[in-house]
């Protein structure tokens, strides 16, 4: 459990004197807009910990004159939502630079432990900066260090887990094993890599860097060591059906030959998205055969400044010839994502990426290292001015063909129509672009799931958890007014909160959008009472509570806070310390177990029946010495309550608690985190205190321990709606896709367009139409939606043809011919956004059956199975005008602007 920050502001283990907000925001603005440079360290910091900093210090905020309001003091640093287990401290997964975590130099981490401190016995989460790209260098902090599985040749089943970075080189890793496994300095070892498959590649190379290596999480490298007559073991390890990989590529010969094409692609680590988008590339035919004919060859662009000096077509071609060869049953296509790493840094690592991002980077390196144009020609745009369609599409085509010639040009390119029109002068601007791939838009899903925990204001009521729907792009008092449907409560006694590390981390307005909670967060609602019947006005307070401790390093007196906080109403006229209490402790008396005296009720006739949670029985205070150690515990308990030997006493409400004249805890007016405390309380007075003030109910650690059940304080029922399975999902076409992505829209207000006529930018309509497509259609259905709030995935099932697809009708050039499709592969990924898995569909060219690939799995699959909501990428190859079973429509004039 994470620790609070020290009472009356101080910080956590380590904090010294600060200077004031001005001045920290002085010496850190500079520091944290510094550049990453390779082989230095940066530390992580969770980003809610520095962003209220930034609040405190005025930093990043409009309001800087609300720097060093004491209610925006953040605490000692604490990353605690960072890790999946704080005590190991071992990181998330997937965890997103900014909206996650945020990356500071090892110079203002410092500074910042110096004025805060860490939480108690949290370590700091130290990265170092990693270059990657071969022309165009590209610096990033490695924050998941790449888990090697290391062993002996000797004892191979015994591996031993290590972390090392992707910029440790090969012998860093020998050297490790070398002190891991006690091997001598004059013993000569060498290195292998063990696949998966049973089959050893030697790391012969130990200036390589772990990436260039091509080594992935969870790889298991063996270390061997030179026998005393000058022989290597190996042909022991590798005698049990193991063996040497053929080549660099790592196959798999069969017993038999294979049907070509039909190779599986081993998973290096997470690399399955690159599997799924190489299947349906090797079974694009025409593609295929320009490689496996040796086309490429007198068309590599050696000189070609955007592309990558031929290398990645010639990686892909020796891959796609390994694949056909129909002598392996699956190849490990290491080398291939080695060098697709070195152009294009978001591949080199070896977390999960999107198919559809490694395709169109592949489609684009392929096409420069490629290109037939030596020398690109200047070419100057001209707008359309009125001319014709016919006239204006042809020149953009040509001019596109004078600059991009290749063989990916000639399969994969098309063109757009794009047609924007002014909203004050009517001007009308019509451009044709080409494309390589069509990105379409699904739908929108109009809602979705919440889970919410209900706080009833009634306090023997258990916590209840909901799951409730509410519309995507709703507001807070849609999420109540869905709440109160099910749980009875009125909406408007409702108050929305996050909850993070037992305080408030935010209270929400009921007018902010629903798009500001993400599903991490751990929502809670509480039914608080505003207005009473005699009409008198509510005060809602945010109750903390603390345990006072001793810090054994400082010898000083912190606090720590502990349990689920409060939120209380109580009317203005009663606002003293006694009510407070009273109102406190009622609202806890499920789950604190309060000794009473004799005058406060009648004692419980049935003491082994008596409720735990309303008072103390026998059976609890003889736990209690038990726990404590016999009449010392009896001695301890007596401190705390002298009165608990009286016995239980039922409560029915606060005004039946009588605390036997002592205290269990006190008050303290503190910060909105709870980390300082703002003034002490005065008994006796009317407090003069505003919604949402913060107070700490202080607890002595022994009362705390022996009066507070913090199971039953955690406790909580699901209700039914957490049973019930999620509505089923949405169906539509692909037509109903391509409908949308061609249907005409208003830019939005932050991206508008430049209008020649009026000199000014407007917020223009834009129509986007299909003047050709090209020989294989690439359809990407637009699954992901990306925001700085708002990460998703849709699981909208699009039912697309797998023959016949006809496009004629939405292509806009009236001499265009047939434009009639049957699908060739589909990538596909199952899971949601950031995790899951992704495989592919497709067919054969050589038999014209169906194909599964699962990563080095293969398997025969029908057209039944092929249409599924995971479908992601689809690859359609046009029909020859020949194949046509019926002739195709006239082809309609497009239903946008006429400019002629």
């Amino acid at each position: 459990m994470a620790m609070a920050a020290a009472e009356g502001g101080g910080g956590g283990g380590g904090a010294g004197t600060r200077p004031d907000p001005a001045v920290q925001r002085a010496e850190l603005e500079p520091l944290l807009l510094a550049a990453l440079r390779p082989g230095e360290s940066w530390y992580l910091v969770e980003s809610r910990w520095l962003k209220q900093w930034k609040k405190y210090v005025g930093l990043d905020s409009w309001d800087v004159f609300a720097a060093g309001d004491p209610s925006l003091f953040p605490g000692p640093i604490d990353n605690s939502g960072l890790f999946v287990d704080p005590e190991t401290q071992t990181l998330k997964e997937h965890l997103i630079d900014d909206l996650d975590y945020i990356l500071v130099p090892a110079e203002a981490w410092d500074k910042l432990v110096t004025w805060y401190g860490c939480i108690d016995g949290q370590q700091p989460i130290v990265r170092k900066v990693v270059e990657s790209g071969l022309f165009v260098k590209h610096y990033k902090v490695e924050v998941y260090l790449l888990e090697l599985k290391l062993c002996e040749s000797s004892n191979p089943d015994n591996l031993v887990s290590c972390h090392f970075s992707k910029a440790d080189t090969v012998a860093t890793i020998e050297k490790e094993m070398r002190k891991l496994f006690n091997i001598p300095a004059e013993k000569e070892t060498r290195l292998w890599n063990r696949y998966m498959s049973n089959t050893y590649e030697q790391l012969s190379k130990l200036d390589s860097t772990v990436q260039d290596a091509g080594l992935y999480h969870d790889q298991v490298v063996l270390i061997e060591v030179k026998n005393e007559d000058g022989t290597w073991p190996g042909q022991h390890f590798l005698a049990k059906g193991s063996g040497f990989v053929c080549n660099s590529y790592n196959c798999r010969d069969s017993p038999s030959l294979s049907q070509p094409g039909l190779c599986g692609l081993s998973n290096l680590g997470n690399t399955c998205f690159m599997n799924s988008a190489l299947q349906c590339l090797s079974n694009t035919p025409p593609l295929t055969d320009y490689f496996l004919e040796n086309k490429y060859e007198a068309e590599i662009n050696q000189n070609n400044p955007l592309g990558m000096r031929g290398e990645i077509a010639e990686a892909y071609a020796e891959l796609i010839k390994q694949m056909w060869s129909g002598r392996q049953s699956y190849v490990a296509p290491r080398m291939f994502k080695t060098q697709v790493g070195r152009f294009a840094p978001q591949f080199s690592g070896y977390q999960q990426q999107d198919s559809q991002e490694l395709l169109a980077f592949l489609l684009d390196g392929l096409h420069e290292d490629l290109n037939r144009v030596k020398k690109k020609p200047y070419l100057e745009l001209k707008d359309a001015n009125g001319r014709p369609d016919l006239e204006v599409a042809k020149e953009a085509w040509e001019n596109h063909r004078l600059r991009n010639d290749s063989i990916i040009v000639d399969i994969f390119h098309g063109l757009f129509k794009s047609t924007l029109v002014c909203p004050k002068c009517s001007k009308v601007s019509v451009t044709f672009d080409p494309f390589c791939y069509l990105t379409l838009p699904l739908p929108l899903r109009r809602d979705r799931i919440m889970e919410v925990t209900l706080i009833y204001a009634d306090p023997q009521c258990r916590p209840v958890q909901y799951r409730v729907v509410v519309p995507m792009m709703g507001a807070v008092s849609d999420l109540c007014e869905s709440l109160s449907k099910l749980s009875g409560v009125p909406a408007e006694n409702m108050v929305v909160t996050d909850v993070y590390n037992h305080r408030f981390h935010k209270i929400f307005q009921m007018d902010e959008g629903l798009n500001h909670i993400m599903s991490k967060d751990d929502i809670f609602v509480y039914e608080v009472r505003k207005t009473r019947e005699d009409g008198s006005e509510d005060v809602t307070l945010c109750v903390y509570f603390r345990e006072k401790t001793m810090r054994q390093s400082s010898n000083t007196a912190g606090t720590v806070l502990f349990s689920q906080p409060l939120l209380i109403s109580v009317p203005k006229h009663k606002l003293t310390v006694e009510h407070l209490y009273s109102v406190v402790l009622e609202q806890i008396s499920r789950y604190v177990k309060l000794p009473l005296t004799e005058e406060s009720s009648t004692p419980c006739q049935d003491k082994g029946t008596c409720n735990g949670s309303n008072g103390v029985v026998e059976g609890d205070i003889e736990e209690m010495e038990h726990q404590e150690g016999g009449q010392e515990g009896r001695e301890k308990l007596a401190e705390v309550d002298p009165c608990h030997s009286e016995g239980c006493m039922q409560i029915e409400s606060a005004r039946d608690i009588q605390p036997c004249k002592k205290q269990y805890f006190t008050f303290s007016l503190v910060n909105f985190s709870g980390t300082s405390e703002i003034s002490s309380i005065v008994e006796g007075k009317i407090l003069k205190l505003n919604a949402f003030s913060a107070l700490a109910a202080d607890w002595d650690s022994d009362t705390r321990r022996l009066l507070f059940d913090m199971q039953e304080a955690q406790a909580f029922e699901k209700h039914g709606s957490m049973l019930q399975t999620q509505k089923k999902v949405a169906v539509v076409a692909l037509r109903d896709c391509i409908e949308l992505f061609t249907t005409m829209e208003t830019l939005g207000e932050h991206d508008p367009w430049y209008c020649p006529n009026c000199k000014k930018h407007q917020q223009a309509t834009k129509k986007f139409d299909l003047w050709s497509l090209p020989r294989i259609l690439v359809v990407h259905l637009k699954r992901f939606s990306y925001s700085r709030y708002w990460r998703d995935k849709l699981d909208t099932v699009v039912e697309f043809p797998v023959r016949g697809l006809n496009m004629s009708e939405f292509v806009c050039d009236p001499r265009a011919g047939s434009y009639v499709y049957d699908l060739i592969a589909v990538s596909n990924h199952y899971g949601a956004m950031g995790v899951g898995h992704y495989t592919a569909f497709a067919k054969n060219k050589v038999n014209d059956k169906w194909y599964y690939f699962d990563d080095s799995s293969v398997s025969v699959a029908s057209e039944d199975q092929i249409v599924t909501k995971a479908a992601y990428v689809l690859f359609y190859q046009r029909r020859n005008s020949e194949e046509h079973s019926a002739p195709a429509p006239p082809p309609e004039e497009c239903d946008g602007m006429d400019t002629n």
